[in-house]
């Protein structure tokens, strides 16, 4: 789906196809928007499983979201024994992580590694122990590789103003340990010196457009108001987001106390919400913004939940009445959601069988939260909230993804094209149409097509896949060729054309 997802996948086929691990490549010319991480593991997820498919190149996130679960699982058992379980199947069950992980891109293998990079930080400081440090730069290196110095920037930040907040100014110091510095140096710069050696505009094209330029500028045009990632942090936290919000909120009333606590105590509630809050700030002054930007500070929440919920339980506390109820219906949303949905994705009329038994589920799952949260408070929160996640996520997987990749995926459209008689014609150009189709068609015909737009016409005879009812535009466009309509995929209203010389017969 996307321009993103079917453009990575076809970098890592190329750099497959050409055994080179050093330079991206697209459509046989350097491609250096993004460093080699994912490309890395997506050669690897397609050689393993024995050719090129969606399904391998979406494979490394899933297996690296996988990995961030089991690590959180494992880490918090060592520092927050009681909270594992919570804090490994919360992180898992947010809307946002199980988005990212099931999709191809570069941003769920950098919050996997900045991740257990700020987890392993905090191993470090609470126990002292200098083999966290060693996790802390290794991670961070793999997160440079996996987006760029970012990881290094988030991660700086955010150390540096929990130890403001601290009053520890020596932390900074003691966190640039050399023997680690050095393990980031031989983990993350032999790459970026032989791309740079092999590629010498990388520096202008990664460091300055795609790093500074991308933040500064409107360059890639994805504007949005300041306030952006406010929703966009409570939707990516669904079904988890009142109580999510209930513990960042409980957390920033009780930091000068948890400043003031012994180091690796009540100080990791300070920790996780300046981890969560200080990147969201960072990119709402960004000019160019996309909801993965923030992906990173998600597990911060989720864990901090999981610590809040474990606080709470402990102290034999029970959720307000207000919470519950909002949590209730925010589940009971959730699951009218996936079944009115697909309806209205097909723009299908709502018969009243449908809007009765999402009224049921809701009514069901608003009362089974009630009761069960009453009745057994915080112990049973997790598993109360993941029955009609899992509910409303299977409707989704067997309604609504199939919709979606008839509306927004290009692979039907491939499909279809390929079974006309002319649909393996070589020379494929696109008009008048976003860039994920051509992304997408590209991907699945391992072969660039032309953009009309950008002045790319083929010469010779070829197809062009086109918006809907733009044959009049073509043949404004192609004086003295012939434009012939000869199919289409009316889902996503795209018009299959053959252009040819206008003696030349069909």
């Amino acid at each position: 789906m996307g321009a993103d997802e079917p453009r990575y996948a076809q970098v890592a086929r190329e750099m497959l196809a050409r055994h080179d691990w050093v330079t991206p490549v697209l459509y046989g010319h350097p491609w250096l928007e993004k460093p080699p991480l994912y490309y890395w593991c997506a050669m690897l997820a397609y050689k393993a499983s024995g050719g090129i498919s969606d399904t391998a190149a979406r494979l490394p996130c899933a297996f690296l979201s996988c990995l961030l679960v089991v690590f959180i699982y494992v880490w918090a058992r060592r520092f927050r024994p009681g909270m594992q379980l919570d804090a490994a199947l919360i992180t898992a069950s947010a809307a946002i992580m199980i988005g990212f992980g099931r999709a191809a891109s570069t941003d769920m293998p950098l919050t996997a590694m900045v991740t257990a990079a700020m987890l392993s930080w905090y191993g470090w400081y609470a126990s002292k122990k200098h083999g966290w440090l060693l996790g802390f730069y290794f991670f961070l290196a793999l997160g440079t590789l996996a987006k760029g110095p970012l990881a290094v920037f988030l991660a700086a930040i955010i150390i540096a103003l929990f130890a403001a907040l601290r009053r520890d100014g020596k932390l900074l110091v003691r966190t640039l340990w050399p023997i680690g510095i050095a393990l980031y140096l031989v983990v993350a710069v032999p790459w970026f010196i032989a791309v740079q050696h092999a590629n010498p505009e990388f520096y202008r094209l990664f460091f300055l457009q795609q790093n500074v330029a991308r933040f500064t500028s409107n360059l890639y045009h994805h504007p949005e108001p300041f306030w952006f990632y406010l929703p966009v942090a409570l939707l990516a936290l669904v079904p988890w987001t009142v109580f999510a919000v209930a513990a960042v909120v409980d957390a920033i009333r009780d930091w000068k106390y948890s400043a003031q606590q012994p180091a690796g105590e009540e100080d990791f509630r300070l920790y996780l919400v300046v981890w969560f809050i200080l990147p969201i700030i960072f990119f709402s002054f960004s000019r160019s913004k996309l909801p993965g930007y923030i992906l990173p500070a998600i597990p911060a929440a989720t864990v901090l939940l999981a610590d809040f919920v474990l606080r709470r339980q402990k102290a034999g506390l029970k959720p307000a009445l207000w919470m519950t109820l909002l949590h209730g219906l925010l589940c009971a949303a959730m699951l009218s959601a996936a079944l009115i949905v697909p309806f209205k994705l097909l723009k299908l009329p709502l018969s009243w069988t449908v809007i009765l038994v999402a009224a049921v589920l809701a009514i069901m799952a608003v009362l089974m939260l009630w009761v069960t949260l009453e009745s057994h408070g915080y112990r049973i929160l997790r598993f109360a909230t993941l029955i009609p996640l899992v509910i409303a996520f299977a409707l989704a997987l067997r309604g609504t993804a199939p919709i979606i990749n008839l509306l927004q995926s290009e692979r039907p459209v491939e499909m279809t094209l390929a079974e006309t008689e002319l649909g393996r014609m070589p020379e494929i150009a696109a008009y008048d149409l976003p860039a994920s189709v051509e992304y997408g068609l590209a991907f699945y015909r391992n072969h660039r097509v032309a953009s009309y737009v950008n002045k790319q016409i083929p010469v010779g005879d070829h197809i062009v896949v086109a918006a809907e009812g733009t044959q009049r535009e073509l043949e404004y466009l192609l004086p003295g060729r012939k434009v012939v309509r000869f199919g289409g995929f009316p889902w996503q209203h795209i018009d299959f054309y053959l252009v040819t010389r206008a003696a030349a017969a069909l």
